[in-house]
């Protein structure tokens, strides 16, 4: 039994104008599983894909208020390229973001909507995952939380030290899962989560319930009667088990 990543959610004021934002920061297209969704992703993707991460869309009340614990890296080929992404994300209506990263070579920014996000500067270890380099997700301790994503996807643990963790398809294809050790207490919603899925034929609540086995704990978030499973990794990081697909 595995789970496979499937998208990361982004939380929204308007799913549909956010939706077109992203859709064109990475070259997707957009479409929508009904009102206040919006999926981007890639326009010839066929399920299910090991490798393929989709971003989802979905309209919520709350303002922008939060400090972020999961965050998207976009990868670059050339100092040239950075600078071209960067100066055609900020037509696009992004805006720089000071998140205390002092003089870094990668540039932070902010989407229409403040979720913020990495243009990196070109890395060799990034040169065929796509636009999306990695998912990055902060934590206290980067060598238990891979211990538990390892045991939840299906995806293979490429280095892991106190200050990092590095997971990757299985197919070796697609962008990274990463782990950051940031000292502060999770004290907050974060308006960006991780969607899994069981793949086809698998059980939904036979998955849950290894999950629950391996550390995670039921969470609501006011959700109410829906498909999907709203959990906590063990650092309390929220994400939703989806129904096979």
């Amino acid at each position: 039994m595995a789970l496979r990543l499937v998208q990361v959610n982004v939380k929204a004021r308007d799913d549909a104008a956010l939706g077109r934002f992203w859709a064109q920061v990475l070259g997707w297209g957009v479409s929508s599983e009904g009102p206040g969704v919006t999926n981007v992703e890639p326009a010839d993707l066929v399920l299910p894909d090991p490798a393929a991460l989709g971003v989802d869309v979905v309209t919520v009340p709350d303002p922008e208020t939060v400090k972020y614990r999961v965050h998207v890296d976009l990868a670059t080929t050339s100092a040239e390229h950075q600078a071209q992404l960067v100066a055609r994300l900020i037509e696009l209506g992004a805006t720089p973001a000071d998140v205390g990263q002092g003089d870094v070579p990668w540039t932070v920014l902010a989407d229409p909507e403040g979720n913020v996000f990495c243009v990196l500067e070109p890395r060799e270890i990034y040169r065929d995952t796509g636009p999306i380099a990695a998912v990055v997700v902060d934590c206290a301790d980067p060598r238990a939380t891979a211990r538990f994503w390892d045991e939840a996807l299906d995806w293979t643990v490429h280095e892991v030290t106190d200050e990092h963790a590095r997971l990757r398809s299985s197919a070796g294809a697609g962008p990274y899962l990463e782990f950051l050790r940031v000292p502060a207490e999770r004290t907050w919603w974060s308006r960006v989560h991780l969607d899994v899925a069981p793949y086809s034929g698998d059980d939904q609540e036979a998955e849950v319930e290894r999950l629950r086995a391996l550390g995670a704990t039921d969470v609501d978030l006011g959700q109410g009667d829906v498909p999907w499973k709203v959990l906590a990794d063990p650092e309390g990081n929220e994400f939703c088990v989806l129904t096979a697909r």
